[in-house]
């Protein structure tokens, strides 16, 4: 199938657009430059693994979303919080209906470029606090983009029932570089280590039983989840 790979340069998308490049006709890769904090430094990633695949890669500019949007992953929101990626205060990094806007645009580009199916890395981890990253939501937005283009736009979740851990595993068997990946939140110079998406880095590693070439600020012990989420 011909497909266009969602790509922010983390470590999810990354791995998502490897597999899409081993089983399908990659037309291009897309990815959003939305006004987060660490857009900056996942960007280029997305840029250097899709020319290291041979792949078209398109930004497209959504700076209205942190202008009009309110959480704390934009430039204009707050402090990023600390501590597990499944806990409450994480909440404050969800950006509102972040995946639905991202998903339209890039249906519109697919359906553009003579693609069938748009792929996303989102994942069984995501559920607790992402409520556009939940089946739920991934189904009904599949149903809308194949009844809202004339090619039927299939949209591909190859990782929702996933853990983080086994898109690692899976990220190594297909020889991703992970180290050319981004996950930090506060988009530093490096890794910040302590930040939600830091933590869900480490344990992904650690649970696929690889190793973690990233460079972390600090590396303190992991929290633990939150009993009634995940």
């Amino acid at each position: 199938m011909k497909v266009v790979v969602l790509c922010s340069g983390g470590m999810d998308s990354v791995t998502a657009l490897h597999w899409a490049a081993r089983n399908h006709a990659v037309q291009a890769a897309i990815s959003f430059d939305y006004g987060s904090k660490h857009n900056h430094r996942e960007l280029p990633f997305a840029a250097e693994q899709a020319s290291r695949l041979g792949v078209r890669h398109e930004v497209v500019p959504l700076r209205f979303m942190d202008q009009l949007f309110a959480s704390a992953l934009l430039s204009s929101g707050g402090e990023i919080p600390e501590g597990h990626y499944a806990a409450e205060n994480m909440k404050q990094t969800v950006v509102p209906f972040r995946n639905a806007i991202l998903l339209s645009v890039a249906t519109g580009f697919a359906e553009s470029i003579g693609a069938e199916g748009l792929v996303i890395a989102a994942h069984g981890g995501d559920h607790a606090i992402y409520p556009d990253c939940r089946e739920e939501f991934m189904r009904a937005m599949g149903e809308t983009m194949r009844l809202g283009t004339y090619a039927g736009i299939q949209l591909l979740r190859p990782f929702i029932s996933l853990s983080k851990g086994q898109i690692a595993a899976e990220g190594a068997r297909l020889g991703v570089d992970f180290s050319k990946t981004w996950s930090c939140y506060k988009g530093g110079v490096v890794h910040c280590g302590k930040c939600g998406t830091c933590v869900e880095r480490r344990e992904a590693f650690i649970e696929a039983g690889i190793p973690d070439p990233t460079v972390y600020e600090s590396t303190p012990p992991l929290p633990r989840r939150p009993q009634g989420n995940g």
